[in-house]
């Protein structure tokens, strides 16, 4: 049975390495052209790094496959090719929240590639620190979850600083419960960050309720005090349990299935339109009435869509708030630049956060 297998599948196996001889030919012939483009951006000082562009290819290419590979795989493919391409001409560094093993670094690799070099960071505030000091060119962020919300903090940190946002990310969150051994005996407190602990909640009151929750400054960090202390489960995702050889006691514990959280890339480069595209921008009002009606009446006028409202305490005054919106479409887009503009005049305030394209 072995030989009549081999036999069937040599001449399958000899068109696949035929195959895989002209890709590496048209790859090398590619990362060619693309250190040509590099030649050519730095004679004009341009960004080596250009998402829209890089959407747009990924998304001409999707539009031209017939099958069998899917749409999520071409992106996939795609991502890392330019990744390494990006790499010949210019080592690109990312500040995320860390230690290794987060999902703000799983965000950073799904977004970038896997040729780009990450620098963790201790805290959100520490992201943004790194990206405005030039330690690296870009940071990635957590701005919002599916089951709790906002990240405060970064919102606040958007706020103060001139970074921009320059590409989004939705990430799926799928929560595990990691201890060194993989099993309970012996543990007495569970820790992650506040965010998980908040998205594992019910299952953690149903399931485990004699374990004392810490919050810490990552999941990663938790999984690395699970390492060395039989007595702490953490609460992380596949990455971290690889990284510092944790067995999952339970998997995916997240209360909501469809649990998402959703990063942005700042950055100090502008982002060009891609023709799929999202502006966010930060505005607060005067305190009277019809104030926020005010707000909302530009969008309206010149048929530009919402697509997120939140509000932050503005912490002067009384009941006053900044409000963080998102629009459909690219500020350079005629619609767009025209109720940015009339919103400027009506606001007491306004910052554009940036355009970007959209998450698909």
């Amino acid at each position: 049975m072995d030989d009549d297998l081999d036999s069937r599948l040599k001449p399958l196996r000899e068109r696949i390495d035929a195959i895989d001889a002209q890709l590496i030919a048209l790859l090398n012939q590619r990362a060619g052209v693309a250190l040509e483009v590099g030649e050519v951006k730095k004679h004009f000082n341009a960004p080596v790094f250009r998402p829209e562009r890089e959407m747009q290819v990924i998304q001409r290419l999707q539009d031209m496959s017939d099958g069998p590979l899917g749409s999520d795989h071409i992106s996939a493919i795609w991502r890392e090719i330019m990744a390494a391409s990006r790499a010949l001409e210019q080592t690109i560094r990312a500040a995320f929240l860390g230690p290794v093993g987060t999902y703000s670094e799983q965000a950073m690799f799904e977004y970038f590639g896997h040729s780009i070099e990450g620098v963790p960071c201790p805290s959100i505030d520490e992201v943004f620190r790194s990206v405005e000091a030039g330690a690296a060119e870009f940071g990635v962020v957590p701005v919002e979850n599916s089951a709790e919300g906002a990240v405060s903090r970064t919102l606040d940190l958007l706020l103060q600083s001139s970074l921009t946002i320059g590409g989004e990310l939705a990430l799926p969150i799928h929560h595990n419960l990691l201890t060194s051994t993989g099993k309970l005996d012996g543990v007495t407190r569970v820790c992650a960050h506040p965010q998980a602990l908040a998205q594992c909640q019910r299952w953690l009151t149903a399931n485990v309720p004699h374990l004392e929750r810490q919050a810490v400054s990552s999941n990663a960090e938790a999984a690395r005090l699970a390492v060395n202390d039989p007595t702490v489960a953490a609460i992380a995702g596949d990455r971290a349990a690889t990284h510092y050889g944790l067995g999952a006691v339970f998997t995916h514990i997240q209360d909501d299935p469809h649990n998402r959280t959703r990063f942005v890339m700042i950055g100090k480069q502008p982002t060009g339109a891609s023709g799929h595209d999202q502006t966010s921008l930060i505005v607060s009002v005067a305190n009277e009435p019809g104030a926020v009606f005010k707000l909302l009446e530009p969008l309206a006028a010149h048929g530009v869509s919402m697509t997120r409202f939140e509000s932050r305490p503005a912490r002067v005054g009384t009941w006053e708030y900044y409000f963080y919106i998102d629009v459909v479409g690219h500020r350079d887009d005629s619609s767009v630049a025209a109720a940015l503009a009339e919103l400027g005049q009506k606001a007491a305030f306004l910052k554009i956060l940036g355009s970007y394209p959209r998450a698909r």
